[in-house]
């Protein structure tokens, strides 16, 4: 069965070459992005969320932590910014009046994880996310609090998940999805979940498995062959990706397609 909706991606053979040929000629027009996340105990990933973001060619970024994070480390942190957190270190609930105030600078942003386990900081999320309506990315343990309570990003346009097939699995449940995934599905059988449920649900998803990275859009399916195990992929994927689709907004499946192979493929 020839599936019409799957694209394959070869190294130095990315399927929209004419995406690398438009790019932004300088950084006032190649976007800016909040990239959110951190708790008291640890900030790595929006911090190397951060560093991609630059690599990747953004305009400019800024990251939004935690408060608690700044009497540690001081003001000194690059480009970033602080909000309210509860007594735990996690973001509260008061943080949504600055994430909104941000979310209105930037041109799209980016939950990066690190955000912890707290109460307070999914009712900002899911707050966030009826209530912004700029493109939003999600990766890490941030799609722990989408998978806990799916409607919001499920239904909201503009919405990225970058997300392990575990995530995956538990995504498709917390949605009652009919289709079953699982572990033992061959390529064909992934492809064809990914059309079905991005079909019905709006987020783009963006998941790796069986050795390729898998980007899904309103029923359209890209893969991309890993050359390589990468172990530590979420947040630098996301990055790349946030920057490409704000770059490219019109164009979400193109922009995330050609964002993963120039990621694995850099030209």
């Amino acid at each position: 069965m020839q599936n019409d909706f799957w694209q394959k991606q070869k190294a130095g053979k990315p399927l929209f070459p004419q995406l690398l040929w438009s790019r932004p000629e300088n950084r006032q027009q190649a976007g800016k992005l909040l990239i959110v996340g951190g708790n008291l105990h640890g900030f790595v990933a929006p911090a190397e969320a951060y560093s991609e973001t630059v690599k990747a060619g953004i305009g400019m970024s800024r990251v939004l932590l935690p408060s608690a994070i700044q009497k540690v480390v001081g003001p000194s942190i690059e480009n970033g910014e602080f909000a309210a957190s509860t007594p735990s270190g996690s973001f509260s609930q008061r943080a949504l009046v600055e994430l909104l105030d941000w979310c209105r600078w930037a041109d799209g942003v980016l939950f990066a994880g690190d955000l912890g386990r707290n109460s307070e900081t999914a009712v900002m999320v899911e707050k966030f996310l009826t209530k912004c309506e700029a493109p939003t990315l999600l990766t890490k343990d941030a799609i722990d609090y989408v998978v806990s309570l799916p409607h919001p990003a499920l239904e909201r346009p503009n919405t990225t998940l970058v997300l392990s097939f575990s995530q995956l699995q538990r995504l498709g449940i917390a949605a009652k999805f009919e289709l079953p995934l699982t572990f033992s599905m061959d390529m064909i059988r992934l492809v064809e979940w990914l059309h079905r449920f991005t079909e019905r649900h709006a987020p783009h998803i963006i998941v790796k498995h069986l050795d390729n990275i898998f980007v899904a859009v309103h029923g359209e399916v890209s893969s991309t062959k890993l050359p390589k195990e990468l172990p530590i992929w979420r947040a630098k994927t996301a990055a790349h990706a946030a920057v490409w689709w704000l770059q490219n907004s019109s164009k979400p499946f193109e922009a995330l397609s050609t964002a993963v192979h120039e990621m694995i493929h850099p030209s």
